[in-house]
């Protein structure tokens, strides 16, 4: 016998049973009595009242919000001229690209004319 099958048909006894209708409560049925009951004698019926569902937050709202109080204070820390940065040298292997339309504005003939430099060996410590 397997122990995963006997496992599940333990669980399923201990899950089952009879239903006995006298322990269930409809509450939507008692409410509803009560409801009748009241509109019968005359009475006026006051709605009951209903939580009020918190606000949804927009959040591009609150990052639109938040960017622009960041946009003054990193306005002044960037008060200084920056140096522009320098461009790195491309470092694959010119010969072993594809010559492809887009991406890249570079020329094939000026990566196929440039010499591959020798490989770099690691420092060892």
């Amino acid at each position: 016998m397997r122990s995963g099958g006997l496992m599940s048909r333990v669980a399923n006894r201990q899950r089952s049973g009879s239903f006995d209708a006298t322990t269930y409560r409809d509450r939507y049925q008692e409410a509803l009595r009560e409801l009748i009951e009241a509109k019968m004698k005359g009475l006026t019926v006051k709605p009951r009242e209903m939580a009020v569902p918190p606000p949804v937050i927009d959040l591009m709202a609150a990052l639109k919000r938040s960017l622009a109080q960041q946009a003054p204070a990193s306005k002044r820390l960037d008060a200084a001229p920056r140096k522009a940065a320098k461009t790195k040298p491309d470092r694959r292997q010119p010969a072993l690209l594809l010559p492809v339309s887009g991406g890249r504005k570079r020329q094939t003939q000026d990566a196929a004319e440039r010499p591959t430099s020798a490989p770099r060996r690691r420092k060892q410590a």
